[in-house]
């Protein structure tokens, strides 16, 4: 099992940053990869940033340029820096781990950009 537990949300205005957190604990040796999603009320969760164990990052579309994910290995952690907010970012963002066969969920943080 792991367990994963996010934090840094809030409410911002638009063009400005927030960091979000997301601390893995458990069997963090099976972890290939990890990233973030975000699921905007009426839509469907979708892919923001992953990291994978080397250290390669993928990033959504609507992101690049304005989010960067990055990893702590000493304390388990995988950060996403997120600037230049803008309203449509607004979202319920998870941390996702995932290892073979699986994937874990950390339970959400809310991000409000107002306009």
């Amino acid at each position: 099992q792991v367990q994963l537990v996010e934090s840094g949300g809030g409410l911002v205005q638009a063009g400005g940053s927030l960091r979000l957190s997301c601390a893995a604990s458990g069997n963090i040796f099976r972890i290939n990869r990890m990233g973030w999603y975000r699921q905007a009320p009426g839509k469907q969760r979708e892919l923001v940033a992953l990291i994978s164990k080397g250290g390669r990052t993928i990033y959504a579309d609507s992101v690049k340029g304005r989010f960067t994910i990055s990893g702590d290995n000493a304390k388990n952690t995988v950060y996403l820096q997120m600037n230049s907010l803008k309203p449509e970012d607004t979202a319920v963002y998870h941390c996702n781990a995932g290892v073979t066969y699986s994937d874990y969920w950390g339970q959400g943080t809310q991000v409000t950009v107002s306009s």
